[in-house]
């Protein structure tokens, strides 16, 4: 590391198949980097909603403004590298600050740091969204810094006759990065549905964490590592600071010389010719030309980034039950670096041949429109998806609403009457719906005496009628006003049995349940269940149920319940909450869509730039680029923070509409663009530069030549007069 940056020349080295030996040091860092940062930023929406507690809307709010960052510190990477540490030590200083990052961020995860109480909450919430916060600036500045450093570090270690092998590193360099990303998104979903913990078990974000921290310090060690065999060349002066000044110049110049009187340039860049070159302003010009095209671009960014937001938590309300596996639903996001390493090469063999056959002028501008509106209809079709999830979606009362429902656990059917409703209910039964009440409603049973009935609003209720010494009573027990959380079913059990019962499922305890009573809530996974019914005898049976997700069931022991081995038939369920039943594949079309999108314009985004960019200039193009992500995470802040829709279908044909506004301007834009080649600029510029510096000198030669024939005449015209004068 304390290696000085080459100045002039490459040294030569060790090639393993006429490749460099140290390009491999470069390619294992840049998975392992990407394996970190797609793995941490996987579970950072379930994260801050599950551990930390906060909303969607703030949830996603936070998660945007994160990856906002990862996309502006980019800039402040490459100027640091540029101008005064050389990519070498950038990269390597801040991997350093990368990595505290991602071992922060597993530290602030451990629950049982502040849990005093081992309830299995944190005591000091405040403290772990601190470590949180500090952790994701650091990732965001060492993720970002090193991103443009590291593919042209690699693309550095090449001679000029390498240019073959060159080409192939930057496709396997690329490779690399998917198959980060793709294996991350995989495996850490996997480590965050662990349970893990010191005093209670829950979902393992500690390990979810601290795998990418770990495979982070990985990336670092084995990029020093190689720190002998890299060429390093020394900082040269950032050109973006340089096209800022000229800009800067030319804006300032204009300001002085604002004056009618004074001519009027073509250009109001032509206004540096003072101080910069032609060719260095004919190159702003071009990169100017191409980064006005830029404008429209940050809402697709907008839309493509909240994959990882708005659609991850759809998914959580759908049903991941696959079949052969289950999917979490952060691991939904693997659909769409699968979906790249599809459509690449379907696109680039198969539907560009096809367009280019048709006859059909499928310009690089073209694609990106279309890029743009493949981005719209996947929200539209996720707006449909989310239409059909609310339709199964309970309808939990309002502030000023109060639910009931009624279980019966007489021996016989009764007659209820509660307000305006009026059922039967036949024994150890329950309602199948809520009622919705907005005031106190009265409870008759069996045309028996009349109970007024008060309820806490926004809440809801089941109130259980029991039978004493003859005498119909009634027992109110609060329920669940939300999905039950992270996929799991909420259950519950009352105890309708002469005696003390006491219930487990796998960890979870629902504790000793008296007689006429109903136990905790316990959240149950997926899956198969096995309860464990147990009296103060000793004597066990076991109840085994299949759970989807999202349900909440009340479980109700009968009088009549026999404590034997299989007991399942003689217990009877109520449902309060139906399990999610709109499967998570109904995402596919949607990421089958915005993957289409990000294929067609991103890949042709970078090449279009690419194209359009003076040689020198295509970093300022690379830093616009990925400012115009950043910029996409900024509006989904402002859009999500303004638009306050109720219902998130609504928010999605929001942006869906928004992008097709925008790519309706782009696409008149994009008609009136005018292709360039920047070489063929550059070269007449460069046959130019003579002669320019040949009217120069003759100018100056002219100049000279006036100046002392003015003299030489000025000179014989006081002579004249000293003769003149000496004749009077």
């Amino acid at each position: 590391m304390g290696d000085k940056e080459k100045k002039t020349g490459k040294k030569k080295s060790v090639t393993i198949f006429g490749y460099p030996l140290s390009i491999f040091f470069i390619v294992v860092n840049e998975f392992c980097e990407r394996f970190s940062y797609y793995g941490m930023r996987a579970v950072l929406v379930l994260y801050f909603k599950y551990f930390l507690k906060w909303d969607d809307d703030f949830s996603t709010t936070i998660y945007h403004t994160f990856v906002a960052l990862c996309y502006l510190s980019p800039i402040l990477g490459a100027i640091i590298a540029d101008s005064w540490l050389g990519k070498f030590k950038t990269i390597v200083y801040l991997s350093i600050v990368y990595t505290a990052g991602q071992v922060i961020m597993a530290v602030g995860a451990i629950n049982d740091i502040t849990d005093g109480n081992k309830d299995g909450t944190p005591d000091n919430m405040t403290f772990h969204i601190a470590l949180s916060m500090v952790g994701l600036l650091l990732i965001a500045l060492g993720t970002g810094g090193i991103k443009p450093c590291v593919a042209a570090f690699g693309g550095d270690q090449f001679n000029d006759d390498q240019e073959k092998q060159r080409s192939t590193f930057f496709s396997i360099f690329y490779l690399s990065i998917n198959a980060g990303s793709l294996l991350s998104t995989i495996i850490t979903p996997i480590l965050r549905a662990q349970k893990c913990g010191i005093h209670t078990q829950q979902q393992c974000y500690p390990l979810a964490f601290g795998v990418p921290a770990a495979l982070m310090v990985v990336s670092l060690i084995v990029f020093i590592v190689g720190s002998g065999m890299y060429n390093k060349t020394a900082p040269s002066g950032n050109i973006m600071v340089k096209v800022c000044k000229c800009i800067f110049f030319a804006i300032m110049n204009r300001f002085h010389n604002r004056s009618s009187q004074i001519p009027k340039r073509e250009h109001w860049l032509d206004w540096a010719e003072e101080k910069y070159d032609k060719l260095l302003i004919a190159q702003v010009k071009m990169v100017l030309k191409v980064l006005f095209l830029y404008i429209p671009l940050p809402m697709f960014w907008a839309l493509f980034d909240q994959q990882g937001s708005r659609w991850t938590l759809q998914a959580t309300t759908m049903d991941g039950n696959f079949g052969l596996m289950v999917i979490q639903p952060d691991q939904m996001q693997t659909v769409n670096p699968i979906l790249i390493l599809i459509m690449v090469p379907v696109m680039d063999f198969i539907i560009y041949p096809l367009i280019s056959k048709c006859k059909l002028n499928f310009t690089p501008l073209r694609k990106i429109t279309v890029g743009m509106f493949l981005a719209g209809l996947a929200f539209v079709a996720a707006a449909l998806v989310q239409l059909q999830i609310d339709a199964t979606l309970p309808d939990f009362p309002s502030s000023t609403e109060q639910q009931a429902k009624f279980i019966n656990m007489v021996d016989r059917p009764i007659d209820i009457t509660a307000g305006k409703y009026a059922f039967q209910l036949q024994a150890f039964q329950g309602n199948e719906e809520y009622y919705t009440y907005n005031l106190p409603f009265d409870l008759t049973i069996d045309s028996g005496s009349t109970d007024t009935i008060r309820l806490p609003g926004g809440t809801r209720n089941t109130i259980v009628i029991v039978e004493e010494e003859g005498r119909m009573t009634n027992i109110k027990f609060g329920d669940v006003v939300a999905k039950p959380e992270e996929g799991a079913n909420a259950i519950r059990f009352f105890n309708g049995f002469g005696m003390t019962l006491n219930i487990t499922v796998g960890e979870g305890d629902f504790g000793n349940i008296v007689s006429k009573n109903m136990s905790t809530y316990v959240d149950v996974p997926q899956g198969t269940a096995k309860f464990f019914i147990k009296n103060a005898a000793g004597s066990t049976c076991v109840f085994k149920r299949e759970f989807g997700f999202g349900s909440s069931y009340t479980f109700i022991i009968p009088p009549t319940f026999i404590l034997e081995e299989n007991c399942g038939p003689n217990i009877k369920e109520v449902e309060d909450i139906k399990a999610n039943s709109i499967h998570m594949a109904w995402q596919i079309p949607q990421y089958f869509l915005m993957t289409s999108g990000e294929v067609v314009f991103s890949v042709t985004g970078l090449e279009f730039s690419y194209s359009q960019a003076p040689s020198n200039m295509k970093a300022v193009l690379q830093a616009g680029w990925l400012l115009t992500v950043a910029v996409g995470n900024i509006i989904v802040l402002i859009v999500a923070e303004a638009a306050t829709l109720p219902d998130q279908w609504a928010e999605y044909v929001l942006f869906a509409a928004l992008l097709v506004l925008v790519c309706i301007i782009f696409a008149i834009m994009a008609y009136f663009y005018t292709y360039i080649d920047p070489v063929k600029i550059e070269a007449d510029f460069a046959n130019l530069e003579p002669e320019d510096e040949k009217k120069k000198k003759n100018s100056e030669m002219t100049k000279k030549d006036m100046v002392e024939n003015h003299d030489e005449k000025k000179r014989r015209s006081s002579n004249e007069g000293k003769i003149v004068q000496t004749n009077f």
